[in-house]
């Protein structure tokens, strides 16, 4: 199993004990949700998706429908316009408290409930069909796979909207609202009772962390100044009056929904979504609070944590067939490599291993790995530097590898990795000081293995 999803499958068994929440009723159809239902997805940059726990089970995705409506009213209407009808400041209040602007009517900013309202609206369109057809499309997109709307959680919202139906008459009345009431406010409901499952939400988060590119499809779905400037919402406002707490401690944009999800973006890293029903007083998921602040802190995902691109991870990936080392062989040992040396596969990286370095360097090992019994040698010479969350992924998974049958070398200038182990014993790898030494290494331990017994080198 790969760390990533090693560490969500931990994670997720130790939280699902927790019984902290309420499930929200004020959507009586919500109110059926099972408390005990918890899952957790991610998607990194390269499309690659991790899952734990309960990943199939549909919900309404609720409020976590905003940022991707406000990129659909930004990409549609341009930045602004948009904020000459919805501002862009944090409440401070709950998510469906009057934050209104004095005098103009214009609320605070598009992941409360007022300013969604309102952002919904925009959305260009011949009628309230065509526009709802238009914010489904979008989200489709996002999750890369048609969605569809939940009609009993449509027909629940519409029977007990009334708190939202008075904040679009106020805003009406205000005239930042224009048009039907009563249409756009259903159009909201509906937006709001697309049914997701946690894996759409991973891919959704993580197009907007790849800059509006869906990493599943390679689809542009909106531009990436649309995608930064829903991040950036997202980051002061999407966690509602715990938005300053969330920024501080987890560091990472995000966005709720009364249903149990929670989506984070990590720019440039991955999207991560969860779906757990009960709610803290803020009407966040409590469960998805906890995980989300533990794979923050384990994997340092805080935004003001180095942020940025790096190179590329992975430089070269080969064989000793191809590149042998330059080490005296016999005519039968050089027979033996050119026939066996495809078991012999050569790793290298370089640059600092963050969480997106490492996953990157995660895949090829997976990808690249020979039949076992093989030799991986993991060339890390022109790594500087590794973090410590990175270090545990990769113990992981060359512990793995190594129980499978494979020998590890691993080349690196300055020790990177642990020698000792968490439980005391040497790790199951050989350190070098060049990728040429482990080539040869490995190629001298092939040939022991292919030896006929009782017979030397």
């Amino acid at each position: 199993m790969d760390p990533v999803t090693a560490s969500m499958i931990e994670i997720h068994d130790r939280l699902s004990s927790l019984t902290d929440g309420e499930v929200a009723d004020y959507i009586p159809q919500l109110a059926s949700a099972d408390p005990g239902t918890f899952g957790l997805a991610l998607v990194s940059m390269s499309g690659n998706r991790y899952l734990a726990g309960d990943t199939d089970e549909p919900f309404s995705i609720q409020s976590v429908s905003k940022p991707f409506v406000y990129a659909l009213a930004l990409s549609e209407l341009g930045p602004a316009e948009v904020a000459r009808r919805v501002g862009a400041e944090p409440s401070g209040e709950a998510f469906n408290a009057i934050s209104l602007e004095p005098g103009t009517g214009r609320p605070a900013n598009p992941m409360v409930n007022a300013g969604a309202i309102v952002t919904t609206s925009l959305v260009p369109a011949a009628d309230p069909e065509d526009r709802f057809e238009r914010i489904r499309a979008c989200l489709s997109a996002f999750a890369g796979r048609p969605l569809d709307v939940d009609e009993d959680v449509y027909r629940s919202e519409v029977d007990t909207g009334d708190r939202n139906r008075a904040l679009a008459y106020l805003m009406r009345g205000a005239g930042s609202l224009s048009g039907d009431v009563d249409e756009t406010v259903r159009t909201y409901f509906r937006q709001c009772s697309i049914r997701v499952r946690v894996a759409d939400l991973a891919v959704m988060a993580a197009t907007l962390a790849d800059g509006g590119v869906n990493p599943v499809t390679g689809d542009r779905v909106v531009a990436e100044s649309v995608a930064v400037r829903a991040l950036a919402v997202m980051a002061t406002c999407g966690m509602y009056d715990t938005a300053g707490e969330w920024l501080l401690r987890v560091g990472l944009p995000a966005k709720s929904g009364v249903s149990g999800g929670l989506i984070a973006c990590s720019p440039a890293r991955f999207g991560i979504a969860v779906h757990s029903p009960p709610l803290d007083r803020a009407g966040n998921p409590v469960r998805g609070v906890v995980a989300l602040t533990e794979l923050s802190e384990r994997f340092g995902l805080h935004l003001m944590h180095q942020p940025g691109r790096h190179a590329a991870t992975v430089t070269d990936v080969t064989t000793a067939l191809d590149h042998p080392s330059h080490r005296a062989r016999t005519p039968a040992q050089r027979a033996t490599l050119d026939r066996e040396g495809h078991r012999i596969v050569v790793i290298r990286a370089q640059g600092i291993l963050e969480f997106t370095e490492t996953e990157h360097l995660l895949h090829a090992l997976r990808e690249y790995t020979p039949p076992a019994p093989g030799w991986i040698v993991l060339d890390l010479d022109r790594v500087t530097r590794m973090a410590v969350g990175s270090a545990a992924m990769l113990d992981a998974t060359l512990a793995d590898l190594a129980s499978a049958g494979h020998e590890i070398a691993i080349a690196a200038r300055e020790p990177l990795l642990d020698p000792i182990g968490d439980d005391g014993d040497p790790v199951p790898w050989t350190p070098f000081r060049s990728g040429a030494e482990a080539v040869a290494w490995s190629e001298d331990r092939l040939l022991a293995s292919a030896a006929p017994a009782g017979s030397s080198g």
